[in-house]
C-alpha cells in the first residue's frame, strides 16, 4: 500500500535491547529468570490471599487484583522480547503491534486506577478505622477493582484507535523490546498534531486524576497520622501504607520519565531502562513489596507450607 511515493509499513522489526548476539543469549536467560519468578511471585501472592480466609478483607483483594494485572502485564512483553534473543526472525506484524500495544495499555491504564482505589482504600483505614468495614463493603470494593478495569479498557480502546490509525512508513526497524509510543510516532508519514494533542490530553487526565486521588488521600493520611499520640501507633499507621507508597513511586516514577519529557529530549537508551522498570522489574518487585514486611502474609505463607509439607 503506497501513500503519495511512500510506502506504508505493515510489520516491523523490533531490535530488542541489543542487536550483539553474545548480549542476546545472556538477555535470554536473565530475563527468562526473571520471567519466571514474576510469574510465581505473583500467581504465589494470589493463591496465598485466595486459599487464607484471614486475607478476604479489601486490602488484600486489592494486592491480588494487582498482582494479577502485573502478571498480565510482563506477559504482554517478556515472551516476545525472549523470543526474539533467540530466533533470526524479529518481525512483528501491524496488527501484532496493536495487539500488544492495545493489552499494554489496558493494564498500565488499569494499574492507574487501582493505585489510586488502593490509596482511597488506606485514606478509610487510618482516617476513619471504624467505619473502615461499613464503608469498603465487598460490593464497593468489587466495583472499585471492576471499574479500574472498565477504566482500562476504556482508555486502550481509545490510546489504541488513535495510535493506529496513523499512517506508518519508511525504514521499519523499532530499536526498542516493545511496540511503543515514541518510537511508533517518529514512524508516522502522517500529521501528527491532532494525535498528540489527543493522546496528551487521554493520559494527562488519566494519570492526574488517578495522582490527585492519590495525594489527597495522603495527604488526609498525614493528618490523621499526626494526630497518633504514641509514636508505635505512628509507625504501625504509616507501616501500613509502606508499600503501596513504594508502588506507586515505581509505576509513576518510570511512566513520568518517559512520556512527561519532550520528545526533544528523547534518549533511546534511557528510555529503554525506563521500560523495564514498569513492564518487567516493577511486576516482579510488587509481590516482594507486598509480602516481605506485611506479617499477615507471612504468617499466611508459614500455614501454607505446614499444610503441604509431609507430616513425619
Amino acid at each position: 500500500m503506497e501513500v503519495g511515493n511512500r510506502t506504508v509499513l505493515t510489520e516491523f522489526i523490533l531490535v530488542g535491547l541489543s542487536a550483539n548476539p553474545r548480549w542476546q543469549l545472556i538477555i535470554f536467560g536473565v530475563f527468562l529468570m526473571l520471567y519466571l519468578a514474576t510469574m510465581s511471585g505473583n500467581l504465589a501472592l494470589v493463591i496465598l490471599i485466595w486459599i487464607d480466609s484471614r486475607l478476604h478483607t479489601p486490602m488484600y483483594i486489592f494486592i491480588s487484583s494487582l498482582s494479577l494485572l502485573d502478571f498480565w502485564y510482563t506477559s504482554v512483553y517478556t515472551p516476545k522480547l525472549l523470543a526474539n534473543c533467540i530466533s533470526e526472525d524479529k518481525r512483528i506484524s501491524l496488527a501484532g503491534c496493536g495487539a500488544q500495544f492495545f493489552f499494554s495499555c489496558v493494564a498500565a491504564y488499569t494499574e492507574c486506577y487501582l493505585l489510586a482505589a488502593m490509596a482511597y482504600d488506606r485514606h478509610v483505614a487510618i482516617c476513619s478505622p471504624l467505619l473502615y468495614s461499613a464503608t469498603m463493603s465487598s460490593s464497593l470494593c468489587t466495583g472499585l477493582v471492576a471499574g479500574s478495569y472498565v477504566g482500562g479498557f476504556l482508555n486502550a480502546i481509545a490510546h489504541t484507535a488513535n495510535t493506529f490509525r496513523l499512517s506508518f512508513c519508511g525504514k521499519n526497524v523499532i530499536d526498542h523490546f516493545l511496540c511503543d509510543v515514541l518510537p511508533l510516532v517518529k514512524m508516522s508519514c502522517t500529521d501528527t498534531r491532532v494525535y498528540v494533542k489527543i493522546v496528551s490530553s487521554l493520559v494527562g487526565f488519566t494519570v492526574l486524576s488517578c495522582l490527585l486521588v492519590i495525594l489527597l488521600s495522603y495527604f488526609s493520611i498525614l493528618l490523621a497520622i499526626l494526630r497518633i499520640r504514641s509514636a508505635s501507633g505512628r509507625r504501625k499507621a504509616f507501616s501500613t501504607c509502606a508499600s503501596h507508597m513504594v508502588s506507586v513511586m515505581l509505576f509513576y516514577g518510570s511512566l513520568l520519565f518517559v512520556y512527561s519529557r519532550p520528545s526533544s529530549s528523547y534518549s533511546l537508551e534511557r528510555d529503554k531502562v525506563a521500560a523495564l522498570f514498569y513492564t518487567i522489574i516493577n511486576p516482579l518487585l510488587n509481590p516482594l513489596i507486598y509480602s516481605l514486611r506485611n506479617k499477615d502474609v507471612k504468617e499466611a505463607f508459614r500455614k501454607a507450607m505446614q499444610t503441604v509439607r509431609p507430616q513425619p
